[in-house]
């Protein structure tokens, strides 16, 4: 499994970038349209000594990592169904790209009007965003295992099990592992863009949508960097766990 080194932090970038922030904070010298980094990290401070802040990252992390894992079983089984089965992938083409080419916030409105309990809006904007994704990535994942292989297993009578341990599995793996990546990154800018929409009661949502309110910028960017090293960590996270589990079957 390749590693994941194109998407690692390095601290040296991340002082250019700080530096840079700074310097466009002393050069613009307003700190309520651009406050510092020093005030950004005093903020977050004081929101991370209270339960709320806790709260609201814990409730948003329910409903949108949620909307993500459904998405990856929906996904899996759809894509696989799709590469079994021609009619049902000629069927699912259709509703793939529609949801692929809908913008985000065209679902957001759509489904804050339909559903009855707006509580559940994060999970289903992730789990849209997500989909697709998951589903395509399998299906190409699954449609690219060498036929070769397929045909010797077929020749030794391999029994099923075996073979989507042994062939599927590794093929597909490398393509789950992208999207995924790629899954998580679209989960959380989508979940809580509807979240703020939705006015999600505890949650990182709502919690932008009252800094805006209130003009508290220095609490407006607090948050969105809480919601960049969530995001960011759950990630590395996941990827850690899907990796240990590729070399687990792998060895």
């Amino acid at each position: 499994m390749a590693s994941d080194r194109g998407g690692r932090f390095r601290l040296w970038a991340v002082a250019v970038w700080m530096a840079v922030w700074q310097l466009g904070s002393m050069a613009l010298d307003q700190p309520l349209l651009l406050p510092s980094p020093l005030t950004v990290a005093r903020c977050l401070a004081a929101l991370a000594g209270t339960g709320a802040f806790w709260s609201a990252v814990g409730g948003s992390a329910v409903r949108i990592l949620g909307g993500f894992l459904l998405a990856c079983v929906a996904g899996i089984a759809c894509g696989a169904l799709a590469a079994r089965y021609r009619r049902f992938g000629e069927l699912l083409s259709p509703l793939l790209a529609s949801i692929k080419a809908v913008p985000v916030m065209s679902f957001i409105i759509l489904a804050y009007l339909w559903l009855p309990d707006k509580s559940r809006l994060p999970l289903l904007i992730a789990f849209l965003m997500v989909f697709p994704v998951i589903c395509g990535n399998v299906l190409t994942g699954v449609r690219e295992t060498d036929p070769q292989l397929l045909e010797m297993a077929r020749v030794f009578r391999v029994p099923l099990s075996r073979r989507l341990t042994g062939i599927y599995l590794p093929q597909v793996l490398p393509y789950f592992r992208t999207a995924a990546s790629l899954g998580l990154g679209l989960c959380w800018k989508s979940g809580v863009a509807a979240e703020v929409i939705g006015l999600t009661a505890g949650s990182l949502g709502e919690r932008l949508y009252q800094s805006k309110i209130y003009f508290e910028v220095p609490e407006l960017f607090a948050w969105t960097v809480t919601i960049v090293a969530v995001s960011v960590g759950f990630e590395k996270l996941f990827l850690r766990l899907l990796d240990a589990f590729a070399e687990r079957m792998g060895g």
